[in-house]
């Protein structure tokens, strides 16, 4: 049986991942609105909705990889906006 979507996958490389923690609820909403589509599709899910990325990357129609990918530069776009 074949699979169009992997496995769980997380990000656990903390140094190359921007930290967000710091910023409010409200303010991380907003900039993901300004974000690109491909990107804001994305963090919308996981960084304010709360999803997991099985199910995100099933909606999206996209493999986790690509997500994991995608989430990392939207959390880099957002730091460098914010100034972190």
């Amino acid at each position: 049986m074949s699979s169009n979507f992997d496995l769980d996958l997380s990000f656990d490389d903390e140094a190359a991942s921007a930290d967000l923690s710091g910023v409010s609820a409200a303010e991380l909403a907003r900039e993901v609105e300004l974000l690109p589509v491909a990107l804001r599709d994305v963090a919308r899910a996981i960084l304010v909705e709360e999803r997991t990325m099985s199910d995100v990357s099933q909606a999206l129609s996209i493999r986790q990889s690509e997500l994991v990918t995608r989430l990392h530069r939207a959390k880099q776009h957002i730091a460098e906006n914010l100034g972190l």
